[in-house]
Order: structure tokens, then sequence, then C-alpha cells
């Protein structure tokens, strides 16, 4: 999980020493300097996806891990004075990390519930979201979640919201995948009649790669709010918290969010 790293200038090089036999106190702060005197900066252990665009994906052309989350927990660090590692996984990898205390934080597009806040913890809502149903681009038979019945067959993401939605709220049978754009690629092949899951992911994968394939119908479901993932009773939650309010009120936030999303919040 955390771990702790110093930087001390030897002959004009900078070192970095992962530290060993630090005294730390409760909830990741410590109280060791390294030789010159400086603090040491914390480290956490985020988990997060790689598959989740905008949010979180790979850059073909540099080949790392970038998008809004990525850039959003890094804005959060350097406000909060801490390094981040991330920690490359599928969904509900992430989500189990983050109930066993595997991690210090997830930051995956995780949609804030009740029944994941009796396991873990969320920071304050970072993004408002919600979700929708896809179907092939010549279907005219689907036009909003009402239509589907026990004979539809509906893709979605292995753990989400999505995944529980269709459980609970239509006769569908759920078809869930470990990555998102399985969901998305078993409609297009016609594995399956439609695909739910969030409004940005959906409409950013047509717009990328489903465009003349596959199209949103019905109104927006389940209005949610995306949260930054804790273990129970983590220390670290204020400390984000902060930070993340610190960054909406100096645009920090808006910047972000308008290199993923074409335009600033409102209000922002």
């Amino acid at each position: 999980m955390k771990k702790l790293v110093g930087t001390i200038t030897v002959a004009g090089a900078v070192l970095v020493l992962a530290a060993c036999g630090n005294n730390e106190t409760s909830g990741g702060e410590t109280n060791s300097t390294t030789n010159d005197g400086n603090t040491e900066i914390v480290t956490y252990d985020i988990a997060t996806d790689n598959n989740f665009v905008p949010f979180e994906f790979i850059d073909l052309e540099t080949n790392e891990l970038t998008g809004f989350d990525i850039e959003l927990m890094e804005a959060i660090a350097e406000e909060s004075g801490f390094e981040v590692n991330f920690h490359q996984m599928d969904f509900s990898g992430a989500l189990s990390g983050i109930e066993q205390g595997s991690y210090d934080a997830a930051i995956n597009g995780m949609s804030i519930t009740e029944e994941r806040k009796q396991n873990i913890d969320f920071s304050d809502p970072y993004y408002e979201s919600g979700l929708v149903l896809a179907v092939a681009q010549d279907d005219d038979t689907i036009q909003s979640i009402d239509d589907l019945t026990s004979d539809h067959k509906v893709s979605t993401r292995l753990s989400s919201t999505s995944q529980t939605y269709l459980d609970e709220q239509t006769d569908a049978e759920v078809d869930a995948y470990p990555e998102i754009t399985e969901a998305y690629q078993a409609l297009i092949a016609g594995h399956v009649d439609a695909a739910l899951y969030d409004m940005p992911n959906v409409q950013y994968f047509i717009q990328q790669q489903g465009e003349g394939s596959m199209k949103i119908v019905g109104d927006l479901l389940t209005g949610e709010d995306y949260g930054i993932a804790f273990p129970k009773g983590s220390d670290l939650v204020d400390d984000v918290n902060e930070a993340l309010a610190t960054l909406m009120e100096n645009g920090t936030y808006g910047d972000i969010y308008e290199t993923y999303f074409g335009e600033r919040p409102e209000g922002m």
C-alpha cells in the first residue's frame, strides 16, 4: 500500500530512496525525515482501470496511462503534497482491492452507492453521470429500457451499477464482461440485443469506434455521482476532499474537465 520516499541531493544528483524502518503515525502520516532534514513524501497506491475512456486509458501514441481520472488524481496529490502510484486492473479487481484494504484508494469512474458505502468510503462527488441504453444502429424495436423483455440479452460491465440495474429493473438476460469494450463489441457483433453503461463512456465509444454501428435510445437513467473510493475508515478521505474542493475553486478541475469533455462544467 502506501510507501514513503525521500529525496537527497548528492553531488548534484537526486536519489530517490525507498523508505525503510520509518516510524509512521496513523492515517499514513510520517514524522520521518531524510538526512538533510527534509520531510519525506508519502506515496499512496491507487487502483485504477486502463480501458474506461475518457476517464482512464492507455494513450496509443505514448503508451502511457492517461485520462480525466488520472490527471485529476495527480492534481489532487500535488495539491495535498503526496505522490501516487497507479495500479491498473479491471473494475471488479479495484473494487474488491479497496474492500480488502489492498490499496489506499481507487479512482476508476466508480459510482457512489449506498450498498458500496457499507464496505468502503468515498470522497465527495467529482463527476455527475448516469446510465444509457445502446442498441444496434439499424434496430428500431428497442426504443427505451422499457422495451426490454426476457427474450433480450443485454451486455454490460461486470460488478458495475449497470449490471445491478439490469438485474433489479429488467427481465432481460444479462451478459457481463470484465471490460466494457467487450460489451460494446458483443453488441456490434450481434451477440446481444443492447448494452447498458455510463453515459460519457457510451458516447465516447460511439464517437471514436461505434459510429454507424450503435446508437443511444431512451432517457438518461439513474443519475449517478462518481467518487474516489477508500478502505473503510481511511484518514485520506479528508485530505482528498479538501484538495478536490480547492481544485474546483481555483479552476484546475475545470481545466482538466475541458481537456477530456470539450467544455467546462457549469459554473466553473
